[in-house]
């Protein structure tokens, strides 16, 4: 069946910076004469999904992303037929070909991302007509369409695993989970469920080390889960991928080997209350999606590689009210043709505490190594707004509107006509393989009345290699900061006006950060970590009844974020004393007493 995998072995990430000019997607070509056809593995994602060759052709899937993935066919009968590429063999950069010299159907699947219908998923067609062209029937539909009326599963009073009440849950079923430790790695793939421990503290489920997820939603919609605590799995505490609707509150993540609280190809959903903790990539994650219509709110995440990343994320995705403290980094939005649907762009960060993201004893990935010292720094990030946020003490910037370079891109730099295409429609565009590397510069951003200090490099930098920062659009307003690189920035590159001043002037050479050795990840099974402290409970986890996510998210207003609802007391008398309006009112007045009702206002006595 001439069946081999060839091992390029995975490669560390190098940066270069080089210049790029913008073109067109390529086309696909007609596969009248094809005899070789190629699959890219993105992160989460088969591009194309479906592909129609003839027989005899090879096809040759690539990992291009940066997660492990495997490759094993729907069919039982046809893994041995044309075998079972394991994660070890299937590391980012490597490949895996194989020659389909019989006519037929050949469904698989990544078993990390997906399940056999839902997921990460992909198929190769293969017929006897040699013109044929490539094609993408409908795929399978993800959820259950059962109906029954809601009831009620008690874990372990009557079914003694969590998996064991989902599997046999009906969509609008309410899960309540007793206190316990549970050694499960649970998939739901039913939609409407409620999935609920009874305490957050008491209902531990914990990988051990050896299981990959701690709950997995795949395909499944309007899953809600909620009050309970993952710890010690090899992936993530909480995932959900290609969902539309989905609810993760009052969630502790702990010691998990990639992600905390991830979500993927996922819309329509909300994340709040939120502890992350221990996590080489990011505490809390929302990738691949635009828009993305999500909010994370009062989320505190600490000692992660990041404390936020999305990846080619936005468009109504909010930010709020959250802390990002002891990362390595803190808010990093990015954009990479490692996952589908770039850039990162419009996410609204508003109303956050950031601060002493310099941790250099955590388990980090890569882009954390690289980002290290950073408050918040939408890498290669278009259209964002930063706004109102508490941003203080770190090595580098508070603020870094900064590039994102890639040595091995899948594709070129989306132009600005590209930045409006749902992810819908642009997962189903070609990509090229361009030579060389690619610059995406942060563009476009919108930094506003931000409080920052204690920026040992800047408080505010904008800089690129090779572009001039002066002509990415974008601008600074009515923060109250010290430092900046280039010099005066918000006369440089005002929001409510012309600029005017030397760009030159005071500028950052990135070239220096790109060089900077940083401490080497901690091993994440044995980073030291903050012990767990008892976390707030969900109000009435055992009376109140099932809440599918079917309405999520919950509306914020913006205009009313003043302040991070959970910072520290300390923190806030110092944002209050320094705001417009108290300065304004005190007219040079000293404070004689500062009254903090925490999470709702702040008096000042003169």
């Amino acid at each position: 069946m001439n069946t081999r995998a060839r091992l390029a072995g995975a490669a560390a990430l190098g940066l270069v910076a080089t210049s790029w000019v913008p073109s067109a997607r390529a086309t696909t070509p007609p596969a009248a004469a094809a005899t070789t056809a190629t699959v890219k593995a993105l992160d989460n994602t088969f591009s194309p999904e479906t592909i129609t060759v003839a027989v005899g052709t090879t096809v040759t899937w690539e990992n291009r992303g940066r997660n492990d993935h495997n490759i094993v066919p729907v069919e039982d009968a046809q893994i041995g037929e044309w075998g079972v590429v394991d994660k070890n063999d299937f590391t980012p950069k490597d490949t895996y070909e194989h020659t389909f010299n019989q006519p037929g159907t050949y469904a698989y699947y990544c078993t990390l991302h997906g399940t056999k219908d839902k997921g990460m998923i992909g198929t190769v067609v293969v017929t006897e007509d040699a013109a044929v062209a490539s094609s993408a029937p409908g795929s399978a539909t993800s959820g259950s369409t059962a109906s029954a009326s809601a009831g009620v599963h008690a874990v372990p009073a009557d079914f003694p695993t969590i998996q064991a009440a989902v599997d046999a849950a009906a969509p609008g079923d309410l899960i309540l989970v007793s206190p316990g430790i549970y050694h499960e790695a649970v998939n739901v793939t039913t939609d409407n469920l409620t999935l609920r421990g009874l305490d957050r503290n008491g209902v531990v489920l914990d990988g051990e080390f050896t299981k990959d997820n701690g709950i997995r939603v795949l395909g499944a919609k309007n899953v809600t889960v909620e009050n309970m605590t993952a710890m010690n799995y090899t992936a993530n505490g909480f995932f959900w991928t290609g969902v539309e609707g989905f609810h993760g509150a009052y969630l502790t993540a702990y010691r998990t080997g990639d992600y905390g609280v991830y979500t993927f190809d996922s819309v329509r959903g909300q994340l709040d209350h939120i502890y992350a903790a221990g996590s080489p990539d990011a505490g809390v994650y929302v990738g691949g999606c635009f828009p993305c219509n999500v909010v994370i709110d009062h989320v505190v995440s600490e000692h992660n590689g990041l404390g936020y990343s999305g990846t080619n994320s936005g468009g109504d995705l909010l930010i709020v009210n959250s802390t990002f403290r002891n990362n390595r980094a803190g808010i990093v939005p990015n954009s990479g043709s490692y996952e589908p649907c770039y850039p990162e762009r419009k996410t609204t960060i508003v109303g956050n505490l950031v601060y002493s993201n310099n941790q250099g004893d955590t388990p980090a990935i890569d882009v954390a190594l690289l980002a290290m010292g950073n408050g918040i720094l939408p890498a290669g990030g278009v259209q964002n707004v930063i706004e109102r946020n508490r941003v203080f003490d770190h090595d580098k910037s508070g603020i870094g509107l900064v590039p994102f370079l890639e040595e091995d891109p899948n594709d070129v730099v989306p132009t600005p006509d590209k930045w409006e295409v749902p992810c819908s429609v642009a997962k189903g565009e070609p990509v090229t393989q361009p030579e060389g590397g690619v610059l995406w510069d942060a563009q476009q951003n919108r930094v506003v009345g931000n409080v920052l200090e204690n920026n040992r490099a800047a408080d505010l930098i904008v800089a690129s290699v090779g572009t001039d920062p002066a002509t990415l659009g974008n601008c600074f307003s009515g923060n109250q900061f010290t430092t900046s690189a280039p010099n005066k920035v918000e006369t440089l590159a005002p929001c409510d006006g012309a600029g005017s001043g030397d760009w030159a002037d005071g500028a950052y050479n990135i070239a220096t950060w790109l060089s900077e050795v940083h401490p080497s990840p901690a091993d994440w099974k044995t980073a030291t970590l903050p012990a767990l402290a008892q976390l707030e409970n969900m109000p009435d986890a055992a009376t109140a009844p099932g809440h599918p996510a079917t309405d999520m998210p919950s509306t914020v207003d913006l205009a009313a974020i003043q302040v991070p609802a959970n910072a520290p007391r300390e923190a806030i008398e110092r944002i209050a004393l320094a705001s417009e309006a108290f300065v304004k009112q005190a007219n040079g007045a000293a404070a004689r007493k500062v009254i903090v009702v925490p999470g709702r206002l702040v008096n000042v006595v003169i």
